[in-house]
């Protein structure tokens, strides 16, 4: 496993982290829904939310969170749309961006980022 997928799976890691200090629960990891892979899939109360990891290491062009591009965003629309196709009632799409700084990693969760 390369260097770049061991970051993302500790990215992976830290965020599901976050989310259980934040009371989800964590339902599944690296799990495909409607053709795409999402990197998280957690209980929030009683939503349903597929997390997408965006991780940065560095600052030069940006943040994590601006790194989700328009065909990510559609992907995740059709994961979204898969899920309710299962029976999931009007699912969300979150973003965890994790940012790695001089003094650790700062770390951004945006709710329902991805919408229509």
């Amino acid at each position: 496993m390369g260097v770049a997928q061991d970051r993302g799976r500790a990215g992976e890691a830290l965020a599901a982290a976050y989310l259980e200090l934040m009371g989800c629960r964590l339902v599944a990891r690296n799990v495909r829904l409607g053709g795409v892979e999402v990197d998280l899939v957690v209980d929030d109360g009683p939503s349903r939310v597929l997390v997408e990891v965006r991780l940065r290491s560095r600052g030069d062009y940006g943040g994590a969170a601006e790194t989700l591009g328009p065909a990510k965003r559609d992907r995740l629309r059709r994961a979204a749309s898969a899920l309710e196709q299962q029976g999931v009632r009007h699912p969300r799409v979150d973003v965890v961006a994790v940012d790695l700084v001089a003094t650790g990693a700062v770390i951004a969760h945006y709710r329902n980022a991805v919408t229509g």
